[in-house]
C-alpha cells in the first residue's frame, strides 16, 4: 500500500498533516518512543526485581520507579534559565540522545554482570533528567513545523499515540519478558530514542534546531518560574482552587505507593510473571483511555460532586487487593479503577478554568503544574519503604482506603465551604 493510499485511510481532518515530509519523518519516531516507555513501565520495575538483593526489593523498586521520574521533575524546576532559551529540536534531540545513551547502558551492564543496584537507579535517574523539557519540546517542535491551523490535529494524534502506547505496551512487554530478560526491553527503549534524536537531526530549517532571528526557534518552558510564583499568590486569594490543587496533589500522591506495590503483589502473593504485570497496566490504560473519552459527557453533572466521586471509586478500586481477592478480580477491578480514574484530568482542569478569571489562567495553571510535578514521584519513592514494611498487598488496600478518605474529607471541607458561603444570605 502506497503512502498516499495509507494516508486515504485516516480521517479527513489528519490527511494535511503527511503533506509536511518533517512530520511524516518525525511521527514514527514519536511513536516508537512512546511505545519503549509503555514497555519500559513493566521493564523497569521488573528487572528491579531481578537484580535487588534478597528482602530488598521492595526499597529497589521504589528506588528505581521514583528515578525514572523525580529527576525529570527536579529538571523542569531547575534548568529553566539555562534551557528555555534552547530551540525545541535541539532540546529534544538532547533528551533523546542521553536517555538513549544511559537507557542503553543497562542491558550492556547487565549482560556484562555489573548492573549493581546503585548503578541501575543512576543510570535510570540520569536518563530523565531531560526528559520534561524533551515533553515540552515535542510539542513546540510540531508548533514549528505547522501551520496554525493544523496543530490541533497534530497534537491529538500525538497525544493519542502516548495512550495507545500505555495499552500496548505493557501488553507487549509482558509478552517478550517471558523469553528475554526485562534489561533488553529497556535496551529497546533506548533503540527508540536513538531512532527519534537521529529522526529530529533530519528536520530542516528551525525545526532542526536552529535559532531563528525572531526567537521562535525558543521552546516553552515545562515550568515558567515567575508564572509559578505569581499563580502562587493567585491562588492563595482563592481557596476553592488551592483545595483543587490540595485535592490532586493528595490523589497523585496516594497513586505513587499502589505503583510500586503492584509488581511485587505480582511476583510475592500471586506467584506469577510479567505478563501478568503487563495485563494489569493493559486494562488500567484501556480503562483510562474510555474513562478520558467519557469525561465530556461527566460535563453534565457538578463537577466537585464528580470530581470527589472519581478519587473515592478510584479508592475503593483497591480495596479488594488487601482482602486476598483472585487475580481474575483485581484485574477487573484495576480496569474499572482505569476507567474511573480517566476523565480526573480533565475535570480537574475544567474546574480550574471556570473558577479563574480568563487574564489569570495560564499564570494559575502554571502554578499547578509546578505543583503538581513532585506529587506522583514523592508517592513512589515512599511506596518502597511502605512496600518493604507492610507487605504489597497491604500497600494497596492502605492506598485505597487513604484515598477514599482523602475523598471524604474534600467533601467535608468543600460542604462546609458551602455553608460558609450560604449563612450571610441567610442573616
Amino acid at each position: 500500500m502506497t503512502p498516499v493510499q495509507t494516508t486515504r485511510l485516516l480521517p479527513r481532518t489528519y490527511r494535511p498533516l503527511f503533506a509536511h515530509a518533517d512530520f511524516r519523518r518525525l511521527l514514527p519516531a514519536l511513536a516508537a518512543s512512546d511505545l519503549g516507555d509503555g514497555m519500559s513501565v513493566v521493564a523497569v520495575a521488573w528487572l528491579a526485581i531481578e537484580i535487588a538483593p534478597p528482602g530488598r526489593s521492595g526499597l529497589l523498586l521504589g528506588a528505581a520507579l521514583a528515578a525514572y521520574a523525580l529527576p525529570g521533575a527536579a529538571g523542569a524546576l531547575l534548568f529553566g534559565r539555562w534551557l528555555r532559551r534552547l530551540p525545541a529540536g535541539r532540546l529534544l534531540a538532547a533528551d533523546s540522545r542521553i536517555r538513549a545513551v544511559l537507557l542503553g547502558c543497562v542491558p550492556l551492564a547487565w549482560a556484562a554482570g555489573v548492573l549493581h543496584p546503585v548503578l541501575y537507579v543512576a543510570l535510570l535517574a540520569g536518563s530523565s533528567v531531560l526528559h520534561a523539557w524533551g515533553n515540552a519540546g515535542r510539542y513546540s517542535l510540531l508548533a514549528q513545523i505547522l501551520p496554525p491551523d493544523q496543530r490541533l490535529a497534530a497534537n491529538a494524534l500525538v497525544s493519542s499515540s502516548g495512550s495507545a502506547s500505555i495499552v500496548v505496551g505493557p501488553a507487549l512487554a509482558g509478552f517478550l519478558a517471558a523469553g528475554i530478560s526485562p534489561a533488553w526491553l529497556i535496551g529497546l527503549d533506548a533503540l527508540s530514542f536513538a531512532v527519534l534524536a537521529a529522526q529530529v537531526g533530519r528536520l530542516r530549517g528551525a525545526a532542526a534546531g536552529q535559532d531563528g532571528k525572531d526567537g521562535k526557534g525558543a521552546t516553552a518552558a515545562p515550568v515558567d518560574a515567575d508564572r509559578s510564583a505569581a499563580g502562587l499568590r493567585l491562588l492563595r486569594k482563592q481557596p476553592e482552587l488551592l483545595g483543587v490543587l490540595a485535592l490532586t496533589w493528595f490523589f497523585n500522591f496516594l497513586y505513587g505507593p499502589a505503583e510500586v506495590a503492584l509488581p511485587l503483589h505480582v511476583t510475592d502473593d500471586l506467584h506469577a510473571g510479567a505478563g501478568l504485570l503487563g495485563l494489569y497496566w493493559t486494562l488500567f490504560g484501556a480503562g483510562a483511555v474510555l474513562g478520558g473519552l467519557a469525561a465530556g459527557a461527566l460535563r453534565r453533572f457538578p463537577l466537585w460532586p464528580v470530581t470527589l466521586g472519581i478519587v473515592a471509586g478510584w479508592g475503593l478500586a483497591l480495596v479488594p487487593f488487601g482482602l486476598g481477592a483472585p487475580a481474575a478480580v483485581t484485574l477487573a477491578c484495576f480496569t474499572l479503577g482505569g476507567l474511573i480514574y480517566g476523565p480526573f484530568t480533565a475535570l480537574s482542569y475544567t474546574l480550574f478554568q471556570e473558577r479563574t478569571p480568563a487574564a489569570s489562567l495560564t499564570t494559575v495553571l502554571a502554578a499547578r503544574s509546578a505543583a503538581l510535578l513532585t506529587a506522583g514521584p514523592v508517592g513512589t519513592a515512599l511506596g518502597g519503604p511502605l512496600t518493604a514494611l507492610l507487605g504489597p498487598r497491604q500497600v494497596l488496600a492502605a492506598s485505597g482506603i487513604a484515598t477514599v478518605a482523602l475523598a471524604a474529607m474534600g467533601a467535608a471541607v468543600r460542604i462546609r465551604g458551602l455553608r460558609r458561603v450560604r449563612t450571610p444570605e441567610l442573616l
